[in-house]
């Protein structure tokens, strides 16, 4: 029903959700259907034409896939489930989002609110049990709240630190009817201003280093900060080193890019922090994989951490000068105040050097290692592909020998390390992207945990490529069975003819 005069509609809240869907830019969505969202399903019927619905085989696919659209595409990922094992199969999708930061809104129908708290049919405590890992969730238990509380959610996902958001609703509140007014898509809130004791210490600092290192996150990715890391490389005159999350933002054919730090780092790289004397790490958590031993962390250096999240400093890493802030914003800022630096000595020492970083080469047993297949990889896509990951020795083979050039362009569960993420995040990825070649890189062991999402891909013709590493065991789990358990090899091998 609309009214003239005040323009608003009386809607079903499912037709709500969807119409909150479209005004938030929602284009595509993942999912899959069941009881309790039967009347969102309805309403994406009659909305077909405005709005595009991918089903997978399976919830977990459905929020990998929304997952991997946000990060490839930059906007918020919509993922919507049933109710009971519908809405827990979203939960490690969700729980990759968040460890990952990564813009999310999952819709999980439930039972009618006179049901709840009764053990009915397929009813779970979403909220409670995703409590955790999102950065906030909803159950709406007023139609009259429903519009506002989605657009909430957008808002949410979106600022600050960006993050998955759940919105529950109960089924009897889809199928219920309320005034629609229809509003401008959400922004997220604005960041607040930038501390200029924090900028100008953190660029004096810069100034009067001699040997400076710059270490990138996913922040700047998600902040869209890549153009400001480049120049503040070249005022720095300093090498530069990206985490999992980090690579793409910075081009990694450029000559001052030093590959990964870390445990699957480079000699490299790890020398170099070791020699440096102000080590500026932009957007990221000083992951363990990277720390090792933070008690030796950097600590022949000054550390400047450089982050939108402010529980984020101090927490793994003891730093000297912290900036809070939005990493676009904030690198903006200190590069205004920086002139020009020189330090030819420490770059010819990194950048020059030789570090004996080991070279992958084939053997007659083997004559095409995976690190040699990756760099054809590159050098066939010209590194302009999205590259898309499992997890395990695979993803890290790509973080290594992929050279990305752009932001955007590798997706990778770094947090949670999620296997049988990269396909699904590949689907959605080509959805979110469809000119561009997604290749989703997979180890035999990964590959098995979602391979049913081919289906999903064949079902839409989804044009991805997938690569299948196929060693027979779990490749990075044996190489530490290798190394710490005396070459235990307890059910890594795969393939049962091939049991040493």
């Amino acid at each position: 029903m609309q009214k003239k005069g005040d323009f608003f509609m009386k809607l079903s809240g499912s037709d709500i959700i969807v119409e909150c869907l479209l005004e938030q830019g929602a284009e595509t969505v993942f999912g899959y259907p069941g009881g309790a969202v039967l009347n969102i399903y309805d309403s994406l019927y009659k909305y077909s034409d405005k709005i595009k619905h991918v089903i997978t085989c399976h919830e977990q696919g459905a929020c990998h896939a929304a997952d991997g659209y946000a990060r490839s595409t930059g906007r918020t990922g919509v993922v919507i489930a049933t109710s009971g094992p519908g809405a827990t199969n979203l939960v490690t999708g969700i729980a990759t989002a968040y460890m990952d930061s990564v813009p999310l809104v999952a819709i999980t129908g439930n039972v009618s609110c006179g049901l709840l708290g009764l053990d009915s049919f397929q009813e779970v405590d979403i909220t409670g049990i995703t409590m955790p890992i999102t950065k906030h969730n909803f159950i709406v238990k007023s139609v009259d709240e429903l519009a506002d509380t989605i657009r909430l959610a957008f808002r949410i996902a979106t600022t600050g630190r960006k993050g998955p958001v759940l919105v529950d609703v109960p089924k009897d509140i889809t199928q219920a009817f309320a005034e629609y007014t229809p509003q401008p898509a959400q922004q997220p809130e604005e960041n607040a201003p930038l501390c200029s004791d924090e900028i100008n210490a953190a660029a004096e600092l810069i100034a009067n280093a001699k040997k400076p290192y710059i270490y990138a996150g996913g922040g700047v990715i998600a902040s869209g900060a890549s153009e400001e890391l480049k120049k503040l490389a070249e005022l720095t005159d300093a090498p530069v080193s990206c985490s999992l999350m980090g690579q793409g933002a910075y081009d990694e054919t450029d000559r001052r890019y030093i590959g990964m730090l870390g445990m699957h780092g480079t000699v490299k790289a790890a020398y170099a922090l070791n020699n440096c004397d102000l080590f500026i790490g932009i957007g990221t958590r000083f992951s363990d994989r990277v720390t090792g031993d933070t008690s030796v962390f950097g600590k022949q250096a000054k550390i400047i951490h450089i982050d939108i999240d402010p529980a984020e400093f101090n927490k793994n890493v003891e730093v000297f000068q912290t900036v809070n802030g939005d990493v676009k914003q904030v690198l903006s800022a200190i590069n205004e105040k920086l002139t020009k630096q020189s330090h030819p000595e420490w770059c010819k020492e990194i950048l020059d050097g030789d570090f004996g970083e080991p070279v992958q080469t084939g053997t007659e047993e083997l004559p095409v290692t995976p690190q040699a297949l990756i760099e054809e990889l590159d050098r066939q896509t010209n590194g302009k592909a999205v590259i898309t990951t499992e997890v395990g020795q695979t993803q890290m083979w790509a973080a290594q020998y992929y050279r990305s050039r752009d932001p955007r362009s590798f997706i990778s569960s770094g947090g949670l390390g999620t296997m049988g993420f990269g396909l699904g995040a590949a689907l959605g990825a080509k959805t979110g992207n469809p000119d561009k070649t997604v290749v989703n890189l997979a180890g035999d062991g990964s590959f098995a945990m979602n391979l049913n999402e081919l289906i999903t891909a064949s079902a839409h013709g989804i044009n991805i490529i997938e690569i299948v590493v196929n060693n027979n065991v779990l490749g990075m789990v044996r190489q530490w069975q290798r190394l710490f358990y005396s070459k235990h090899f307890s059910q890594t091998t795969l393939d049962a003819r091939h049991i040493d």
